[in-house]
């Protein structure tokens, strides 16, 4: 199988080039601002350029495009660059459009597969924009919800984690910002798992356990060597932030159709 992955070095999307080469499959990787490995055909991409992407996507002729691209604060590349991909795919190419669960206010705490985006903040909203635009250009698409992406060490939150450990910064990790985390060994499997079945619509993967950041941090420093002790914990309303953010996927529909197995925090930091 040829795979496209848009958005390629990033925390994700390395690790969907990397699994995807073991595998034996001919992977394309884009970048925006520096080179991947010299594992995949890497060519440079701006996904607002909606010329370029479909110049891009005749050009390589993937039977699969993974769309992992996203900035948290440019519309412009969450949202327009996914329809763009949305729009070059549209022909009959199949396409996995990684999404958030950010496009979910926490009001409802836990929110299934077919419940309705209510996003309260520019992320949500341009990833949420996103799932409509992907959903409406491609019908066969897959739509991937995902939580807090975690590693063995280089995801965001395992380097705030450190830097917090360390006293380099201020900061605070929240007690009532809770989200169910996801190795992102796992999440790149279950995205490829998906990528090569004929399931189509949203699919929620993240991991079993909900989890506080705070606890997460816990979790990260027991890991890591880290004194537990040395992490600052409070609420959103100690630094000004309005609302509480419990955001739980329910991804029980989506692990019946997978052979990938989505762990919980608890069980991939032990």
């Amino acid at each position: 199988m040829k795979i496209l992955v848009v958005g390629g070095t990033g925390f994700l999307g390395a690790e969907l080039v990397r699994q995807a080469t073991t595998l034996g499959h001919v992977v394309a990787a884009t970048s925006f601002t520096r080179p991947g490995t010299p594992d995949a055909d890497w060519r440079t991409l701006d996904v607002r350029d909606r010329a370029a992407v479909r110049r891009l996507v005749d050009d390589v002729a993937p039977d699969v495009v993974v769309n992992a691209a996203y900035r948290q604060s440019d519309w412009d590349i969450t949202a327009v660059g996914a329809a763009n991909v949305a729009l070059a795919t549209a022909s009959g190419i199949r396409l996995v459009q990684v999404s958030s669960d950010a496009v979910f206010s926490g009001a409802a705490v836990t929110y299934a597969e077919d419940a309705v985006p209510d996003p309260d903040s520019p992320y949500g909203a341009a990833k949420a924009a996103a799932e409509v635009v992907v959903q409406a250009t491609n019908p066969t698409a897959v739509v991937a919800r995902t939580s807090l992406i975690i590693g063995d060490g280089g995801s965001p939150h395992e380097a705030l984690v450190h830097t917090l450990a360390d006293g380099d910064r201020p900061g605070i990790l929240f007690t009532d910002d809770v989200r169910c985390p996801v190795h992102v060994a796992d999440l790149a499997a279950a995205l490829l798992e998906l990528a090569d079945s004929g399931r189509a619509g949203v699919h929620h993967l993240a991991g079993t356990d909900a989890l506080s950041r705070y606890e997460l941090g816990l979790l990260i420093a027991a890991r890591d060597g880290l004194d537990p002790a040395r992490l600052p914990s409070g609420t959103r309303a100690d630094v000004g932030l309005p609302g509480r953010r419990d955001v739980r996927l329910d991804c029980a529909l989506t692990r019946r159709h997978l052979k990938t197995r989505l762990r919980g925090a608890r069980e991939f930091l032990s």
